[in-house]
């Protein structure tokens, strides 16, 4: 309908004005209590987390294949998008439809604030745009529920909002130099 499609264009607007994701805040304190807030999604199901350079959203995507057709329900999360927000977050191989993105984003909203107001009175950022999609692929994941979440991660791995899983198994693609003004200028330094 006309009103859920300006509904979905509000949040994506709303997110879209956050942080941008090459503006990052290495720091995993506004996730952590972003999921805890929401009783701890990340945690609701066996993931499969992706880092690296190059690749990352390939190996997602045959794993979530591979998993899918062995009849496991499956969640990813991939980053970019090329058109809009909802082809980041994918269940059972379909791309979340706008409408549910959006009921997911206005059931945690409340909690953003909450995170946000926190952050800033600390001297910190408002959550970041990816830190809040993080926690919404994570929420629509606990709510599907899904069997498996396969998790790119985004940018610097260890900080990486995505890193608040407790993933099973880890996959690193090839490391090349790529965000050195972030990650160290070495790729030893990038693989840490």
């Amino acid at each position: 309908s006309d009103h859920e499609a300006a509904e979905f264009e509000a949040v994506q607007r709303a997110l879209l004005a956050r942080w941008p994701e090459h503006r990052i805040a290495p720091d995993l304190s506004r996730i952590e209590q972003f999921c805890d807030l929401l009783a701890a999604p990340q945690l609701t199901s066996p993931v499969i987390h992706i880092a690296g350079t190059n690749g990352k959203t390939s190996v997602a995507r045959i794993i979530e294949t591979l998993l899918r057709t062995m009849g496991l329900r499956t969640g990813l999360m991939t980053s970019p998008a090329l058109r809009d927000l909802t082809e980041r977050l994918e269940l059972d191989g379909e791309a979340v439809s706008t409408h549910r993105f959006t009921e997911i984003y206005r059931q945690i909203e409340p909690y953003l604030d909450i995170v946000d107001a926190a952050s800033v009175a600390d001297g910190g950022p408002p959550m970041t745009m990816f830190e809040v999609i993080t926690g919404l692929g994570y929420a629509l994941f606990a709510d599907a529920p899904v069997d498996v979440a396969i998790v790119e991660s985004g940018m610097g791995g260890r900080w990486d909002a995505t890193n608040v899983n407790a993933a099973q198994v880890a996959v690193i693609t090839p490391i090349g130099m790529d965000h050195t003004d972030y990650l160290g200028d070495t790729l030893a330094q990038i693989a840490g």
